[in-house]
Formats: C-alpha cells, sequence, structure tokens
C-alpha cells in the first residue's frame, strides 16, 4: 500500500507538471530511471544523458525516478513515460503486460561490451572450488527478480539437476549485489550469486581482493538493461530518439558507470531472458 501510494504521488506529480507547461512549451519526453542507490544519486549519474537528448531533440526531456521496476512498468503501461531504463528480466516482464520495446542498450566502458555474466563465488580459503561442493552450504542470492543476481544462476542451478531451495542448507535474498559480495568476504554466506560488473567495482574500490575468491559457476551472456519505449509513440519521434541515444558518447550512466555510448538492439536480444524463464517455470503476467 505504501509502495502505491507512493508511485501514485509520483505519477500524480508529473502529470502536474506536464499539465502546467505553457501552450507553446514542447510537450516533455519522460523519461524512467530506476536508482541504484537512491533518487539523487540516479539523477546525477543520469544527468549527462538526461541533457544531451534534451539538447539533441530540442525538447525538454523530464526524469522519473520510481522506488522498483514495477513502478516503471506501470508507469510506460499507463502511458505516463514514453522512454524508460530497465533490467533485462524486467523489460521481459515489461512486453508481457505493457506495449514497449528494447531498442537502445548501453556499452560499458571497461568491458566494451552490451552484455554481462552472473558469477557464483566463494572465499578463497573457504576451499570450496565447485558447485557440486556447495551442497548443504550457505547461499545469497540477491533478489527474486534480479536477472545475475538470482533467475540466471538458478536456471544454470537447475541445468546440473539441482534445487536451491533443497541444494542448500539456508538461502538468503540479500537486497543487493553488493551486499551479497560482502555477505561471502565476511563469512555471512558460504556462497553469492553476483554480475560480473558489479564484482569488478567492488574490486577496482578495493571492497574486496579478487584473489581472495573462487568463481565456482559462471553464466551464459546477459544482455545489460536496455532503454525501451512505448511503441506507439510516433514513428519520427522514435526516429529522433535512437539517433540521440546513439550520438551520445563517453558518459555516466546509472550503476553502469562512464559508458562507451549506446549501441542498437531489439526485442529478439532478451529471448535468453524469455528462455531462462521457461526453465524456472515464472509465469511473467502473475509476477506483475
Amino acid at each position: 500500500m505504501k509502495r502505491r501510494s507512493l508511485l501514485a504521488l509520483s505519477l500524480c506529480a508529473l502529470s502536474t507538471f506536464t499539465a502546467g507547461l505553457p501552450a507553446s512549451a514542447a510537450q516533455p519526453l519522460t523519461v524512467g530511471l530506476i536508482p541504484a542507490e537512491d533518487s539523487q544519486a540516479m539523477l546525477e549519474n543520469s544527468k549527462a544523458v538526461i541533457d544531451s537528448l534534451q539538447k539533441q531533440l530540442g525538447m525538454p526531456v523530464k526524469p522519473f525516478i520510481a522506488t522498483d521496476y514495477n513502478g516503471i512498468i506501470e508507469a510506460l503501461r499507463s502511458k505516463k513515460l514514453d522512454v524508460a531504463y530497465l533490467g533485462p528480466f524486467s523489460y521481459v516482464l515489461a512486453t508481457s503486460v505493457a506495449n514497449v520495446e528494447a531498442f537502445s542498450v548501453a556499452e560499458t566502458k571497461k568491458s566494451g561490451k552490451s552484455y554481462y555474466k552472473s558469477l557464483i563465488i566463494t572465499r578463497k580459503d573457504s576451499g570450496l572450488q565447485n558447485v557440486e561442493q556447495l551442497k548443504g552450504r550457505t547461499m545469497a542470492f540477491v533478489d527474486p527478480s534480479s536477472a545475475s543476481g538470482h533467475l540466471f544462476p538458478s536456471a544454470g542451478l537447475q541445468k546440473l539437476n539441482i534445487d536451491p531451495n533443497k541444494y542448500f542448507s539456508r538461502v538468503i535474498f540479500s537486497g543487493s549485489h553488493d551486499a551479497s559480495i560482502l555477505a561471502v568476504a565476511n563469512k555471512k554466506v558460504d556462497a553469492a550469486a553476483v554480475a560480473d560488473r558489479i564484482l569488478a567495482a567492488a574490486v577496482a574500490k578495493g571492497v574486496v581482493q579478487q584473489s581472495d575468491l573462487n568463481v565456482v559457476w559462471t553464466s551464459p551472456d546477459i544482455p545489460e538493461s536496455p532503454m525501451v519505449w512505448r511503441r506507439d509513440l510516433d514513428p519520427a519521434l522514435k526516429q529522433k530518439i535512437a539517433a540521440a541515444f546513439a550520438n551520445i558518447k563517453d558518459v555516466q550512466w546509472g550503476d553502469q558507470g562512464v559508458l562507451n555510448g549506446f549501441v542498437a538492439t531489439n526485442d529478439a536480444a532478451y529471448n535468453v531472458v524469455r528462455d531462462t524463464a521457461k526453465i524456472l517455470n515464472l509465469d511473467l503476467k502473475a509476477m506483475k
């Protein structure tokens, strides 16, 4: 109830802003964002992208910060948003309930790629060097709807005929990749599933030492979080938006850090996420 109330207030504020524009002002392009840590941090880390879009399009671009992916999906469904940033699994979820389509994806500067991987990590001094040795141990996932922090590793384990709910002595959801990394480092759990780029960032910051960790499982490539638009946007506007994102280079973008830029993508690129959902017997519409 509290989350719904917050979403309603946010959408009301967005509608009020739009309604208050003078008739001569261009209708703003509304862009939905998910806070990596908090709303202010996401706004600051996305400022270069928003400013560039506004300059290139010649129209106001207004960010909308939601508390979670469901808030963004609902705003897209109700046409309160034009464009949004979604996680790979949340995008697939969105396509099942809203008329949206992925069109662009970030290419991270450090990796030079528009995809990442899920890893299951352990402490090196634990002696745990493979998945088979994790039986009866404790395991940390990030969030039930996290692609790299839960869904892909769970599907990977199932392919090995391992039921995570029965295989481990205890399973927790830490709430974030950083928390899962620290849970392993501080011996709170024996293993954790995390995104490779977030682990790399933690190592770069000195939060953990790579030499202290083992990687005991690695996922297939997971497409990076896409930019999506409503399919019913004006075709000419969509063409301009796509060109604007393609022109954005060397910018800070949310939790992905500095980017080489944005590259074109499409809905089919996320079929690997749909296949993973099938392995897990997930009913996407029921999860909304």
